[in-house]
């Protein structure tokens, strides 16, 4: 499998819009280090020919374009926040490059949110066809040779859906905008977890770094990259603190599997 995380920063990504001078709030992030601009979270895995786009976020036509992604088996959501969701127009040229609409899975309380906002993408107009089809992810579902387990996540006041992908005797685990795992997620044996991590100090809706950490320590993923980061988690700080085979995940990172999990080089 490959992994390519496509985007790993908060709802407002980094920088936040503002700043002094109108050019963007870094917060602690040193903005000289590429790898701490962050559009919002999403997540490509593809293996033996498929390929799988987790979220579809405002920033999915620039995520699509700089991994040169022309077609898609499957998209699956996470949840129906507009940071992971409000890009899915920008399926749309998926569409007409693959001349069939866009398969998109997602649990069927995101759907009841979903759907009405967006229903000329799944039910098309008066001069245009419907782009996506909206499927109900409640059990196994079967992608090329990729099998992909969801499993429910508590994200405050709503629960968002984690992903277990499994291929060639490999298994990657997203785990996005959760504020509490529910006993019995498909955790264990992870080659790789990419997980929420959004600061350092506790909130409502995300895990923060050490209760994040605690996890790691728990279920022990051979490789652990932390994801949906804001604007007070300086890449390089990070990296230096971090324990073996936990680092900060950033734009553009391909993780491929199989390999024996290494730290990178700063």
């Amino acid at each position: 499998m490959r992994v390519t995380i496509l985007g790993s920063g908060t709802s407002s990504g980094v920088p936040r819009i503002g700043g002094a001078d109108g050019a963007g709030d870094w917060g602690l992030c040193d903005p000289k280090e590429p790898r701490n601009r962050r559009r919002r979270v999403a997540l490509l895995v593809e293996h033996d020919g498929a390929t799988i786009l987790i979220d579809t976020g405002p920033d999915l036509r620039e995520q699509l374009l700089a991994a040169r992604v022309m077609r898609l088996d499957a998209v699956l959501l996470t949840h129906d926040h507009a940071d992971h969701a409000h890009g899915i127009d920008d399926l749309r040229q998926v569409f007409h490059a693959m001349q069939r609409p866009v398969d998109v899975w997602a649990s069927s309380a995101t759907w009841a949110v979903l759907r009405p906002r967006f229903t000329y993408v799944f039910e098309g107009t008066e001069f245009y066809p419907p782009t996506c089809t909206a499927q109900v992810l409640d059990d196994v579902l079967t992608v090329g040779a990729m099998t992909v387990t969801p499993f429910a996540q508590n994200h405050g006041n709503i629960d968002s859906t984690g992903f277990r992908i499994e291929a060639a005797g490999r298994a990657v685990a997203y785990s996005t905008d959760v504020k509490a795992l529910y006993p019995g997620s498909p955790l264990h044996g992870l080659d790789l977890w990419v997980v929420d991590a959004l600061r350092r100090n506790p909130h409502p809706t995300h895990s923060h770094l050490d209760q994040t950490l605690g996890w790691i320590a728990e279920h022990r993923p051979a490789r652990a990259v932390l994801t949906h980061m804001d604007q007070s988690m300086d890449y390089r700080t990070l990296f230096a603190e971090l324990p073996a085979g936990v680092e900060p995940g950033y734009d553009g990172q391909v993780i491929d599997l199989p390999s024996q999990p290494m730290r990178p080089q700063a």
